[in-house]
């Protein structure tokens, strides 16, 4: 005790910032554009190991009331995003790197740059589509809600039923294609992505709806787990996700097939897949920060739109408390 007192003393920082909380008002999109504009730069992955338990110690500690000597509120700031960008929100766990929402934009323009490049031949269409879903499911998984983990075995078959469905959805749609114009074919990968998202995320996610999700008061006390709470959360992550896609995969098509028929792309086929790749890398720089923030992490649901023995549990244990808050994933 003597000892943080000391270190109390020591910093000159305030112990009243509350970095629980991200830096900008979430209530707002512009507020939840800006907090994810940080959490999702690529500039993230590139941290090393002792910068992000750096971060981890600098935020841990100043949650305790500890103050590194010398930090600033900018640097305790910038710690808090380097954490938040590497460790999962509920089990504090440092997630695998390309399941980071800071490793979106460089593995989402390679892969998505390659569907759309080689989509004319079914080994193609397969073997990007099962990489593109192997992605998905580590994100899916990284980003779940909740501080419950799945087995090895739940593990394996979530990854299975989800990338199997999600193949299977895409090559359905390839067929589909052969019936439409060449511009129309093209779109094809974005609507397969779409459905292959309501596929993949509620299978990776599939414990959160059988078990629920924790849910919180205002406070953060924990009141239970709804599977209503879930189905919420799992929702908006589809919705966000299939938005992520569109500007990625609905517009360098369009660009592309103008491209394909100037002299100089004839001339050199080659650039077709740099270039598609640098069209869909500067869409995701933007859409993923911005599609993040269609809705708050912090989700929040009545009361009274919970499971019926949950709302009687929170009415004897919490008789005042109305509104109950979740971390809905990314």
């Amino acid at each position: 005790m003597l000892l943080m007192c000391k270190t109390r003393m020591s910093g000159d920082l305030s112990l009243d910032i509350n970095i629980k909380e991200p830096r900008w008002d979430q209530s707002t999109f512009m507020g939840r554009a800006q907090h994810f504009f940080f959490v999702t730069d690529p500039r993230n992955i590139l941290k090393s190991s002792e910068t992000l338990e750096d971060a981890r110690i600098t935020v841990e500690k100043y949650r305790l009331g500890v103050v590194k000597p010398g930090l600033t509120e900018d640097e305790l700031w910038r710690a808090k995003y380097i954490y938040d960008s590497a460790f999962h929100p509920d089990t504090g766990e440092k997630m695998v790197v390309v399941g980071r929402m800071s490793a979106q934009v460089p593995m989402n323009m390679t892969i998505t740059g390659c569907m759309l490049t080689f989509y004319r031949t079914t080994p193609a269409v397969v073997f990007w589509q099962w990489v593109n879903q192997s992605f998905n499911a580590v994100v899916n998984y990284s980003n779940r809600s909740g501080d419950a983990a799945l087995t090895t075995n739940q593990l394996a078959a979530a990854y299975i039923s989800a990338t199997t469905g999600a193949v299977v959805t895409a090559l359905g749609l390839k067929s589909l294609a052969k019936r439409l114009p060449a511009v129309m074919s093209r779109f094809v990968p974005f609507f397969a992505v779409a459905a292959a998202n309501c596929i993949n995320i509620p299978f990776m996610r599939q414990r959160e709806l059988k078990y629920g999700i924790p849910v919180t008061d205002e406070e953060g006390n924990r009141l239970g787990e709804s599977v209503t709470a879930a189905k919420s959360g799992i929702i908006q992550v589809v919705v966000s996700r299939i938005g992520m896609a569109v500007p990625a995969m609905a517009i360098p098509p369009v660009i592309m097939n103008a491209l394909e028929k100037k002299a100089f792309m004839k001339r050199f086929p080659v650039l077709n897949a740099p270039v598609q790749v640098g069209l869909v890398g500067l869409c995701l720089v933007f859409a993923t920060p911005l599609c993040c923030a269609l809705f708050p992490q912090k989700s929040s649901m009545a009361v009274s739109s919970l499971e019926t023995d949950l709302q009687e549990r929170i009415l004897h244990s919490s008789p005042h408390t109305t509104t109950v808050f979740f971390n809905k994933g990314l």
